[in-house]
């Protein structure tokens, strides 16, 4: 078959272009759309990532000076029981409690991290495994189809 004059020129877009000119307009315009987005994304996260920073080196910051506060406080409290008991005596008293308070710190911290350990999402990896399973024809133990 043998495309006629008439139905060539109906396939000519507005200006004059043929539907195949139009198609690689239309993805040349497309891609570079795809990365002007790419670059706009980069900038942002670039930006957001200084403020992140920023905010960390605060964060730091703020977490020395707590540490010498606590460190005061501290003082402090070895200085009030210093008027009732010898200074050595006051020191260790109060050292003997952050220590205790250290230590109870630690416990739970482990306690926390041992539950955590392995960071496998288990659940999913089972329901993964599950849908495998069915997906093969094979029937999980203790587990019904409806």
């Amino acid at each position: 078959m043998t495309a006629r004059p008439e139905m060539v020129r109906r396939e000519a877009g507005p200006n004059g272009q043929n539907i195949g000119g139009l198609v690689s307009e239309v993805t040349s315009d497309l891609s570079q759309l795809v990365r002007d987005e790419v670059q706009l994304a980069k900038a942002e996260l670039k930006e957001k990532g200084k403020e992140a920073g920023v905010g960390a080196g605060l964060f730091g910051g703020a977490s020395t000076l707590a540490l010498y506060g606590v460190g005061v406080l501290i003082a402090a409290a070895i200085l009030g029981l210093a008027t009732a008991l010898p200074a050595w005596l006051s020191a260790l008293i109060v050292a003997a409690v952050v220590f205790a308070v250290a230590a109870v710190a630690a416990l739970l911290g482990k306690r926390h991290v041992t539950r955590a350990t392995p960071p496998v999402p288990q659940r999913a990896v089972d329901g993964v495994h599950e849908d495998l399973e069915a997906l093969k024809g094979h029937q999980p133990e203790g587990k019904t189809i409806a």
